[in-house]
């Protein structure tokens, strides 16, 4: 492997790692040398016997990250087990489809306190420890309603902007410590969170039309945008939103 790609000795956490692109991007990192600590509200035990499979140490937190108590236990628990914090990739995240003029306070809340509440608070956290050794790689998960409005998902649309604008706003007060702070835009891809929308035959076709690759996207289609961010290779990319949707954007 190229060095600077080169994770060996890293160690990472990973949110919403027990599946989708949270499962992918993990296993990417532990291709390229990383440690984890996978996140998720269920187990990610299947996640890490993957990750072990592959030579490298998983730790497996089970915690409700809409409760910013648990936010702390997340970095004292990477610290606990590896001694720092390399690594952090925000991608734990819900969507809730209604009609804007439906639309409850209760989901408008739920979407925004996980989608960007908790990327603020984790990022802070982690931050703390690498600015002790004035490195860090931090990537947050976005979306292509970071740039667009979507379709009866406004909170998701909304928090969504938020992580792209907290992206940014960490990069302008932490580049001079050595953290870098980057997004990734995934386009449509085939998770949980878009089964509705691929067992729809008229909207999968609208979505599908538009889309130059001509498929959605797999969780393994984020593993190298997710290495090149937490490697050296990217330590001068920094407040960067990075789009990985198959040409959806440029259509």
């Amino acid at each position: 492997m190229t060095p600077s790609f080169d994770l060996t000795g890293s160690s990472a956490i990973v949110t919403g790692a027990s599946t989708g692109l949270g499962r992918g991007m993990a296993l990417a990192l532990a291709t390229a040398g990383a440690d984890l600590v996978l996140v998720d509200h269920v187990s990610s035990s299947d996640t890490a016997a993957e990750v072990q499979a592959l030579g490298r140490k998983a730790h497996v937190l089970s915690v409700d990250l809409m409760q910013m108590s648990s936010i702390p236990l997340v970095a004292e628990t990477a610290i606990a087990a590896f001694g720092r914090i390399d690594i952090l990739v925000n991608n734990a995240g819900i969507i809730r489809r209604t009609p804007a003029i439906e639309f409850s306070e209760k989901d408008w809340d739920d979407v925004m306190t996980i989608n960007s509440k908790t990327v603020f608070f984790l990022s802070q956290a982690v931050a703390r420890d690498m600015v002790k050794r004035k490195y860090g790689k931090i990537i947050n998960v976005a979306s292509l309603l970071a740039f667009q409005g979507g379709i009866i998902v406004p909170s998701y649309a909304a928090s969504k902007g938020a992580v792209a604008q907290v992206t940014k706003a960490l990069a302008n007060e932490w580049a001079s410590l050595g953290i870098t702070v980057n997004a990734i835009a995934p386009g449509y891809m085939a998770t949980n969170n878009t089964k509705a929308l691929r067992e729809d035959p008229a909207r999968s076709k609208s979505i599908l039309d538009r889309i130059p690759a001509g498929r959605w996207g797999s969780p393994e289609d984020l593993g190298g945008a997710a290495v090149f961010l937490a490697s050296h290779a990217s330590d001068y990319v920094n407040g960067h939103v990075l789009v990985v949707d198959g040409g959806w954007m440029a259509r």
